[in-house]
């Protein structure tokens, strides 16, 4: 039993350990904590959004296609993840390199 607390003690330390290196790393990329700058989140690229901007950016991006949920669902995925979304309802994914080259398993494009 004492094997076992041990163990989850040691988990939960290095979930702890990632949480803070995540942030850091997140951290490191913005110029100011509460940025939002229109044009920058309109302008797209690496990382120009805040998480919490991915939503609304996805809901646009998704507005116009007929398989909207799972346009939302792999947007917002890709957006927490690349912190962008391409401009515009299709295409234009050369402006955010993570964005476009996250692939399925099948090698097709993971983001819409």
């Amino acid at each position: 039993m004492a094997l076992a607390g041990r163990l989850l003690v040691l988990f939960g330390i290095a979930l702890l350990a990632i949480s803070i290196a995540e942030h850091k790393v997140l951290a490191k990329g913005s110029t100011s904590e509460h940025d939002d700058n229109v044009y920058q989140v309109r302008k797209g690229g690496q990382g120009s959004l805040k998480s919490y901007q991915c939503s609304p950016q996805c809901a646009y991006r998704c507005s116009q296609t007929q398989y909207k949920k799972p346009c939302l669902f792999f947007c917002n995925k890709c957006c927490n993840t690349c912190l962008c979304v391409p401009s515009g309802l299709y295409g234009n994914k050369g402006e955010c390199p993570c964005y476009n080259n996250w692939k399925t398993k099948r090698g097709g494009p993971k983001c819409p």
